[in-house]
């Protein structure tokens, strides 16, 4: 299992090296989207023997490398590994005539390096190093289109990134401190959080202010931008759309789920920090309605996705605030985290390689027609599992959630049961938008000499996504044996209740469309992509204009710009921002290092 365990790291690693040379490109191009089968072979492995923590180390490169697999890193790799060689099939295909594909696919194994990398990884300092490849080269899939937008989309990203990098790097540096060198994940970790809680005066000189408290924020502010929560998600709806289908089924089914990893692995469980839960409780909640809002107020497919994406990260964040507030619950909170992140992860990249499908479908118009009804209809099964219905993963996975979040105090407990009728409405509501969109889209782009040949092999992988989600309540609970306390459902757990926030969306939707000239204003609002970086952008652009152009009232001044950014869609970062950031990152290295 060790030897499997340095292929997983070492094919990737080796396939990324063929890009520099131009006569092997050729070559990487073909092996790229299959450079996850060892993962996949090795989660497989590690799930049908007994459950034995599998460890190696290599001392020699960098500061010395800690690989390993759990019990939960499997499940997250096993994950990982299905969507990488789901999307690399669909993109080996979507992208066969594509000038681009060479870029593609490069950047793509080194994303795919990173983010095999922090699944594994089981020191903290190698756990960051992947985390960083990881976000750095998923901009290159990012940005692939190369257009004004695209490059836009991309430059939020990057400056996110960026913000999210300084945060953890300043976090990483206090736990090692605090730790006296590289620390483990695990009970190494938890043992410097313990020692942290029962004498915080002990800390190091030459970190003054990470107190606990800061750091656990620290964390949870620089994983919370991977994983979308309110208000560090303004990446997320316009990188989605920029991204080719399969780099957005990547973003959202695998890539922000690092995120919710990084909470898990890096946060304690043993002591509670105060607040810290809590606030991911609170902020998640938000998020998950939040999201839905903006949501429902987008035209564009892809877009509705990203913000369904942000909305469901939400009950991660929940999951992660329930775990670290009282050791007790963390076990039941583990549980719902896993289970959430293969539910989500495979629902939501089925739902956009479903975009990528319909955007080839061609020949004849009565053709295009059935299979427009048949990528819906497919479509369907995934969208009622992420709205919690019956007989669905969504369902199961919420059930978990609300059985972890029963031994909270009694506020919190009593506000879960209408939180998530709210929320399960909503993401019905959200759903029903997404089909109509994407049905607008499909006869946008269904035309008889529109698409590549090969169709067939499009729709492959999104009908195994689809077997996934229609079979994961059989092997959900087999993929991370959960706690007994978890209270993990049967498959045929279907309470009525689950039935009436679904029943409840659904009927708001029709409504909507059955009776335009009532409900036709609600359907008509409209928010901009990103939401509050609208404003933010304007107020950047504002500070950054000469002096003399600040003379105009701020109202004024304001109105101008935004009326200048939705003109012309400028990137909202300039150099000075990079480089305002560039000099924070140095303030908190120097602060953090200075004896």
């Amino acid at each position: 299992m060790t030897g499997l365990l340095l292929l997983t790291m070492a094919v990737p690693i080796a396939l990324s090296l063929f890009w520099p040379w131009r006569t092997l490109r050729p070559l990487g191009r073909v092996l790229a989207p299959w450079a996850a089968a060892p993962a996949l072979v090795l989660a497989l492995g590690y799930l049908a023997g007994p459950a034995v923590p599998v460890y190696t180390e290599i001392p020699t490169l960098l500061v010395g490398i800690r690989l390993g697999l759990d019990a939960p890193g499997a499940a997250f790799l096993l994950l990982t590994a299905l969507l990488w060689l789901l999307a690399g099939a669909f993109a080996w295909r979507y992208h066969a005539r594509d000038p681009r594909g060479d870029s593609f696919f490069g950047f793509f194994v080194l994303t795919l390096t990173g983010n095999l990398g922090l699944v594994l990884a089981q020191d903290l300092v190698s756990f960051y190093l992947f985390f960083a490849l990881m976000t750095f080269s998923a901009y290159g899939l990012v940005i692939h289109r190369r257009d004004p937008t695209v490059i836009r989309a991309g430059r939020v990203y990057l400056t996110m990134a960026i913000a999210g990098e300084l945060a953890l790097l300043a976090g990483v540096l206090g736990l090692v401190v605090a730790g006296g060198g590289s620390v483990g994940l695990g009970s190494e970790m938890e043992a410097v959080w313990t020692g942290l809680m029962a004498e915080p005066a002990t800390m190091p000189p030459s970190v003054p202010f990470a107190s606990p408290g800061f750091l656990a924020a620290l964390l949870v502010a620089g994983f919370g931008v991977k994983a979308g929560l309110a208000p560090l998600h303004i990446w997320l709806p316009l990188a989605h759309p920029a991204a080719p289908t399969a780099a957005s089924a990547l973003l959202s089914g695998v890539l922000i789920k690092a995120g919710l990893l990084g909470w898990l692995r890096v946060l304690p469980t043993e002591v509670a920090v105060p607040g810290v839960g809590e606030c991911l409780f609170v902020v998640g909640a938000a998020t998950a309605l939040y999201a839905v809002v903006v949501g429902l107020c987008q035209d564009e497919a892809k877009t509705v996705l990203a913000y369904s994406s942000v909305s469901q990260m939400g009950y991660s964040a929940m999951a992660a605030g329930i775990l670290v507030s009282d050791p007790a619950l963390a076990p039941a909170a583990l549980a719902a985290a896993v289970f959430f992140a293969l539910h989500h992860g495979l629902a939501k990249g089925a739902l956009f390689l479903s975009v990528g499908v319909g955007d080839r479908l061609q020949g004849p118009a009565a053709l295009v027609d059935r299979r427009r009804r048949l990528l819906l209809l497919g479509s369907l099964l995934p969208a009622l599992a992420l709205a919690g219905a019956p007989f669905t993963t969504g369902a199961m996975v919420k059930t978990v959630l609300v059985n972890a979040g029963a031994g909270l105090t009694s506020v919190w407990s009593l506000a879960l049961a209408p939180l998530f009728f709210v929320a399960a409405a909503g993401t019905t509501l959200l759903m029903a938008r997404f089909l109509v969109t994407l049905d607008r889209r499909v006869r946008d782009a269904g035309r008889p000499d529109r698409g590549v040949s090969g169709l067939g092999t499009l729709w492959v992988p999104w009908g195994v996504l689809l077997g996934l989600v229609a079979t994961g309540p059989l092997w959900l609970p087999h993929a991370y044996a959960p706690p007994e306390t978890a209270g993990v459902p049967s498959v045929l757990y279907a309470p009525s209740a689950a039935w009436l926030p679904v029943l409840v969306g659904v009927a708001v939707a029709a409504a909507v469309f059955a009776r335009p000239r009532v409900l036709g204003a609600l359907a008509r609002l409209r928010i901009p992509p990103g939401d509050i970086l609208v404003p933010v952008e304007a107020l950047l652009r504002w500070m950054l204009a000469p002096p003399s152009q600040r003379g105009a009232g701020i109202r004024v001044r304001l109105r101008t710009r935004l009326a200048y950014l939705t003109r012309s869609g400028r990137p909202p970062a300039r150099g000075a921002v990079f480089g305002l950031l560039i000099l924070v990152v140095t303030l908190v290295l120097v602060t953090t290092l200075a004896r």
